[in-house]
């Protein structure tokens, strides 16, 4: 049974635009009660919120956009593969959706487990209609925000992709603190040809400055590694 899912409001250095969070509209329901999923989507439905419902993982996850914002509503116990294994499976595929966790049988331990693993929150079976909406809105907030970010940091990724094999060892140089004259000595070459580097850099990061180029990759959580 086949389980694998598909494969990131801030101011860019430079001339890019701030990355506006896509507002998000769509909310996955995955529960193995019928009558809870259809219930649940009416009550987004009445709120304009959209929803996919699915009763079991594999018609979940053959769904499952990871490039479109979206939260999860998702029940702990499921025939099958249940709840906490689909949190597995996402976290393993660094997805960013938000994951409401649902449980008619919930407990403290089962409750912080699912926070602990990056659910946003956990609620009980019956749960308050109100209190669901609250949730969902907020997870839908949630989803923008961090769909916004990982764009952000895939432009990010991409203008570094640019740099030449010596401008990146020079960035990385810089990311380390080092000022141009060490980092001349270390790589034995010029000055002039460092501060030539660093200029080139800025072009094609399209970076006013180094220093708001490295606040753009600390703040996209890029380090040197991936330079």
């Amino acid at each position: 049974m086949s389980q694998t899912p598909p494969t990131d409001t801030h101011r860019h250095s430079g001339n890019h635009p701030e990355t506006v969070a896509e507002p998000a509209d769509l909310v996955y329901v995955l529960d193995d009660d019928d009558q809870l999923c259809l219930s649940l989507a009416w009550l987004l439905e009445s709120v304009h919120v959209r929803t996919e419902c699915f009763t079991e993982a594999d018609s979940f996850f053959a769904a499952f956009d990871p490039d479109r914002p979206a939260c999860l509503v998702l029940d702990v116990r499921m025939p099958g593969t249940g709840g906490f294994r689909v949190q597995e499976l996402l976290n393993a595929h660094d997805t960013v959706l938000p994951v409401v966790f649902v449980s008619a049988h919930g407990d403290i331990p089962m409750s912080v487990r699912a926070l602990q693993r990056g659910a946003v929150d956990f609620l009980e079976k019956p749960y308050d209609p109100q209190r669901m909406l609250d949730t969902v809105q907020s997870a839908l907030r949630t989803a923008g925000e961090r769909y916004a970010r990982r764009v952000e940091r895939r432009a990010m990724k991409a203008r570094l992709s640019t740099l030449s094999t010596r401008e990146r060892e020079v960035l990385r140089q810089v990311i380390a603190g080092e000022p141009s004259k060490t980092i001349a000595k270390r790589l034995g070459i010029s000055l002039k040809t460092v501060d030539a580097h660093r200029a080139r850099i800025r072009e094609k990061a399209d970076a006013d400055t180094l220093g708001s180029l490295i606040g753009d990759m600390m703040r996209c959580r890029l380090d040197q590694s991936e330079v």
